[in-house]
């Protein structure tokens, strides 16, 4: 396994690019387009999913063309002891795309998927019923300007 080491040079970001534009694109084709060898390609991803940069491969799937096209985001007020049980209570309902401890006004910030507005209320109850959990705050997503996007941020590295 490669040395860790801190940060990402332009091969790194150069490569996380082509991933991200190209997913299913091999190994050897990708070292064909940066111009090294496949070795110093897997070498590279083997270091970035080791340190932790690369977190996944798998396919993004988007919550309306699953038949969820409503989203809303949902800030839960709970019981500070409660926040263990109540994450793995959120974590069982599927509708619940990911959810965050926060500060602020709220406890926990989550992210709903809905098949209509009647659902997305049948999802927020099922939270309201989980023991701890004391009130909710919510609102629905009009429109995404900007969708979950880390690839800036590698850039900057």
């Amino acid at each position: 396994m490669a040395a860790r080491r801190n940060g990402l040079d332009d091969l790194d970001r150069r490569l996380l690019h082509l991933i991200r534009e190209r997913p299913r694109t091999g190994l050897l084709e990708i070292a064909r387009l940066l111009g090294v060898a496949r070795g110093t390609v897997s070498a590279r991803l083997d270091r970035m999913v080791a340190d932790g940069v690369i977190t996944g491969f798998g396919p993004n799937l988007s919550p309306s063309a699953l038949g969820y096209p409503v989203q809303a985001f949902t800030t839960l007020e709970v019981e500070q002891g409660s926040r263990a049980d109540i994450s793995a209570a959120l974590a069982a309902i599927p509708e619940v795309l990911e959810a965050h401890i926060v500060t602020g006004p709220g406890d926990v910030w989550c992210r709903l998927a809905g098949r209509d507005h009647e659902h997305v209320q049948q999802v927020i109850d099922r939270a309201l019923a989980i023991p701890g959990v004391r009130r909710s705050s919510t609102v629905i997503t009009l429109s995404t300007v900007v969708p979950h996007r880390v690839q800036p941020l590698a850039d900057l590295a």
